[in-house]
């Protein structure tokens, strides 16, 4: 588990400057895609599921 909450805070960081810099190609849709999935593996799975289920109801009841 600690293996898998720092990777997603090296991804994360790695990702926050390639997106600052917009330096975009195949090597940040990588690092994006590893922080997903990282993540995905994380405590924070729980909440993140739950507030996007959130937005799509509250979307759908406009």
């Amino acid at each position: 588990m600690a293996i898998t909450v720092s990777l997603v805070a090296l991804f994360g960081l790695v990702l926050f400057f390639l997106l600052r810099s917009k330096t975009l190609g195949w090597g940040s849709a990588f690092i994006a895609i590893m922080f997903g999935f990282f993540l995905a593996s994380t405590g924070a799975s729980g909440p993140i599921n739950k507030l996007t289920h959130a937005v799509i109801d509250a979307i759908g009841n406009l």
